[in-house]
Order: structure tokens, then sequence, then C-alpha cells
């Protein structure tokens, strides 16, 4: 066996042939059974949140580590967000995991019985990311362990203080047979990515995206992708301004902007641009009463690598637009200030690619419209926000454009919100969790049908010998449909389109 070879940062990552086991021992203890149990499920997943609730200060270290996390953004975002999160499906398993009826009566169809059983997937890789290490492990896995499947962990190695202590503390809390771990870099992943598995989420970039999901392909395993992207925020002047200006700051400077769902970049009327940067740089003194240096820490966080932060400054470097606020940065410390640019063009670098890091571009447009033909015109977002007081402009912008999640009046707290989605679209991802829509991603809807034998009362006309009083029969089995609609369809804008028109 190789011998195990830890990272410069002294995270020992598992060897090849550690992974071959792995794999085989986490299907083995799946085929268990004991999953199937609700009070095993709901024993792990109180066991899950007291993993972080017990060791909520070493999180808070390991983070600061990793990524100079102030103590209240790995409370807020990553401790408090994971507990919730675990409590939420806790409660709920026991409703989750009972068979389901079809919705409404079938004449045809229910003297059959149908119904659909709720079954785990089977041995389940995540593999989460380094920017939110505890939050977007913990939440898969709560869904993956609500829904009963075994479950490998691959977190990221460039977080390697809190992957160390994931690995430490997993074994002592779960079941070390049903929940391990995987530490590695390329060379381990791309090991992982070649064994067969029953699902796979994996949460990162849209080139390593395609990655996952090609690997997959070859084996015919599901797949969902939380990616990213550029998240647009468009701000109306009929807005709260002061309200506006600090939640999009916050969303910017929080995590030092690596966050999939920060806002990327905001696009304001013209004639409104100035007044919408000085409510920022109003936001911005409240924030920091005391200017941020380098080497002040626990306030700010920093890039998570050198190569994450030469990125980020290139793009900054490379700019045409003009640096109004912030625009500080160290390469020892990796420290980026938050930073706003004014009169940033569409083909401008900080608009090349997802920023992920503490700068924010403001785009003038014309109008509204101009606003929306601009999101339109690229990828669709993992998250568009708008800030406005007016519902007619919230409504345009819900209405006319796609994108993973859609925000008013608010920036990155949707992902926390009990009872929604999240998840992606188009190039942002595919597939959705959190909640029951984790549990439903890591599940098998199993169909079953139990008909009794008088039902070929109704049916019998399917066997053989084929005659025309089958044929005639076959005919009546068929729904009837109501008069077919006469003139031209419904022209556009006659409905809502949200089902309620």
């Amino acid at each position: 066996m190789e011998n195990p070879s830890p990272s410069s940062s002294g995270l020992v990552y598992t060897t090849l042939n550690e992974i071959d086991q792995i794999h085989i021992d986490t299907r083995k203890a799946f085929q268990s059974g004991r999953t199937k149990n609700v009070a095993y499920r709901k024993h792990q997943l109180l066991q899950l949140a007291y993993l972080v609730k017990d060791n909520a200060k070493r999180f808070e270290e390991a983070l600061m580590q990793d990524l100079g996390k102030p103590p209240l953004e790995t409370y807020f975002c990553e401790a408090g967000g994971s507990i919730a999160e675990v409590h939420y499906c806790y409660k709920r398993v026991g409703k989750w995991m009972r068979p389901e009826k079809p919705a409404g009566f079938s004449m045809n169809w229910t003297p059959m019985r149908p119904v659909m059983y709720k079954e785990p997937r089977g041995v389940v890789l995540i593999i989460s990311p380094f920017n939110y290490p505890l939050f977007l492990t913990v939440c898969p896995l709560a869904g993956a362990i609500a829904a009963g499947n075994a479950v490998v962990i691959k977190p990221s190695e460039l977080a390697p203080a809190t992957s160390a202590l994931l690995t430490e503390l997993i074994p002592k809390y779960l079941d070390g047979e049903m929940v391990k771990v995987v530490n590695g870099g390329i060379l381990e992943s791309a090991k992982l990515l070649d064994l067969p598995w029953d699902h796979i989420m994996y949460t990162g970039g849209g080139r390593v995206g395609k990655i996952v999901a090609a690997a997959a392909a070859k084996h015919l395993t599901p797949v969902i992708l939380e990616l990213g992207g550029k998240s647009p925020v468009i701000v109306d002047p009929n807005c709260d301004l002061q309200l506006t200006a600090k939640r999009i700051l916050w969303g910017k400077v929080s995590n030092a902007g690596q966050t999939c769902i920060a806002p990327d970049y905001i696009l304001v009327p013209r004639s409104f641009q100035d007044t919408l940067i000085d409510a920022l740089k109003t936001a911005y003194t409240q924030f920091y009463p005391e200017n941020l240096q380098p080497s002040t820490p626990g306030v700010y966080g920093r890039m998570i690598t050198p190569q994450a932060f030469n990125r980020v400054k290139k793009l900054l470097d490379d700019t045409d637009g003009e640096v109004v606020l912030g625009g500080e940065t160290d390469e020892t410390t990796k420290y980026i200030a938050p930073t706003v640019v004014k009169n940033v063009k569409g083909t401008d670098s900080l608009m090349s690619e997802e920023i992920f890091g503490p700068v924010l571009p403001i785009v003038p447009v014309e109008d509204l419209d101009e606003a929306i033909a601009f999101v339109n015109a690229r990828d669709h977002p993992l998250a568009l926000y708008v800030f406005t007081n007016s519902a007619e402009v919230k409504k345009k912008v819900f209405g006319s454009t796609t994108s993973g999640g859609v925000v008013a009046n608010e920036v990155m707290i949707h992902p926390a919100a009990e009872g929604l989605p999240f998840g992606g679209v188009g190039p942002s991802g595919y597939g959705q969790y959190t909640g029951k829509f984790g549990f439903d991603t890591f599940t098998h809807m199993r169909a079953s049908l139990d008909p009794p034998g008088w039902v070929d009362r109704l049916l019998g006309f399917r066997y053989p010998p084929y005659t025309e009083q089958g044929l005639k029969a076959t005919f009546k089995f068929w729904p009837s449909l109501p008069a077919r609609p006469k003139g031209p369809p419904p022209s556009l804008g006659s409905s809502s389109g949200n089902g309620s028109g």
C-alpha cells in the first residue's frame, strides 16, 4: 500500500488503495440495510447537529486559519446554518420517508393501489468546496443521511484545517462505516470519479463541474452540480438606498467575496450611479469605522490561496473602470480590500469571469430594459438580485429573466430559508437541495402497483387474441379531452405565466 502523502499544509491525503477499500466498505455497509430505519436516520442527524454544536469553537479556529473568516461569519453562515439545516431534516424525516399515493383519484388506476416508495439511492459521493467548507459539507450530508444513503465525503484540500477537523470528528459522531472521508487533491479526486457511485454532488466551479459530469456519465451516475457564475444586482432608483447599499456591500465583503451567490456586479441607471456609490461608501464606513489593514485578523476574510489572490488582483489591475472605493492589496497576507469600481463596460476584465473576490463593478445602463437585456445576454446566474420599492419592477425582473434563485431587496440568505430549494440553472448548475429538496435529490422514488385479480374485468381486453371488441375497449380506456380550442392561441401577456392566469 502507498504511504499516505501529506499536503504542504499537513493534511494527510488518503491513498489510492485506501480509496478503493473505502468504496468497497461503504457499499457493504449500505447493503446491511440499517439506514432504512427512521430511528437510525434521526439518530445520525442529531449526532451531525451535535458534531457542529459541540465543536463550534474548533470550527471557528479552523475557518480563521483557512480563510481568515471572522467568528461572526463562522457562527452565522457556517455553524448556525449547518445546525438549522440538520435540525430541519431531523424534525421532518419521518414524514418524508412515508410512502405516497399519487395525487387525485383515477378511475383506471386507483383500484391498482398505486404508491411511491422512498428508497435511498445507495452510496453517495459529496465533493465540497473550500469557501464554506463546513456548511456546504454538512448541508448536503444532512439530505443524504435523511434519505438513508451511505456517504463518502471529499472535502476541499484548499481548506486543510477544516477538512482535517471534519476527518477527525465524523467517525466520532457518526456511523463510521456509513459515512467516510477521503482527503486529497487532483489525483485523489480523479480516483474517486473513476469509481461508480449511486449519486454525486459537486459544489465548485464550472470547469471542474464539466469534468465531474463527464466522469459520472461513464457510469450513468446522476449528478447535482452547484456551480456559480456572475450573479447580478439590478438597482432601481426607487429603492431604500441606505438599506440597499448596506445589504449589497455585506454580500460582497462576507468571506472576502468568495461566495457563489455573492453580488458579482451592479446594473444601475447611469444617472443614479454616483448616488449609489456615495451610499456604498457610507455603508463601508459603518462596517469598518477603523480602516481595514492587511494585518488586522478576525474582522475581514482573506483570499484562500496566493493563486486566488493573484487572479482577482489581475482582474482589478486590468480594469478600464474607475476605482472609487478600496483597491488596496497585500500579497503577503492575501488581502484585497473591499473595492468598488464605477463605469465598467460589459467587455471589461471584471466582466470576463466570476470575480469570486471582494471587488464590485458597477455597470451603468440607461434603464431597466437595458439591465434586463444585459443579464439575458449572458449565462443564467445562480442568483439574481433586484433592489426596488416598485412591485412592477420586481414583477418585470422576475418574469423577464432566468436564474437559479431570484431575490428582491436582499442578498445571499435565500439558501438558508426553510422550505425553499437551492440550485442553479444552465451554466450555474443543475439539481436542487436543502431541506425536503435535498431529501428528494438523494431519494429514489420507486413506483409500485399491486392490482387485485378482479382488475382483469377492466383490462382483460389487453390479452391476445386481439379482437375488434378489444380495440373498442382500448379506446374507452383513453381519457376524455376537453373541447378542441378554437381561434388563435392566447397572446403573450394574457396570463401571468405562473399558473395563476
